[in-house]
């Protein structure tokens, strides 16, 4: 995980919609041209920066329920 320079001025960070209400929760900023992901109970602490194309590649599969444990 790393730290990221500062992001465009409107990448603005959303709560996916896979994040339940028990806390267990993500937040995620497309940043051109990568995608970050955060906890969003941490906002100021790490991030994950993926490529875009790794990002749809996991989201098709926690889409698709390949993922649920």
């Amino acid at each position: 995980m790393t730290r990221q320079p500062a992001s465009p001025p409107n990448a603005k960070w959303r709560k996916s919609t896979r994040s339940n209400n028990g806390g267990d929760c993500v937040e995620l900023r497309n940043t051109q041209p990568a995608v970050d992901i955060r906890d969003s109970k941490d906002s100021d602490g790490p991030t994950i920066a993926l490529p875009r194309s790794a990002w749809i590649i996991l989201h098709t599969h926690i889409s698709s329920g390949a993922l649920d444990l």
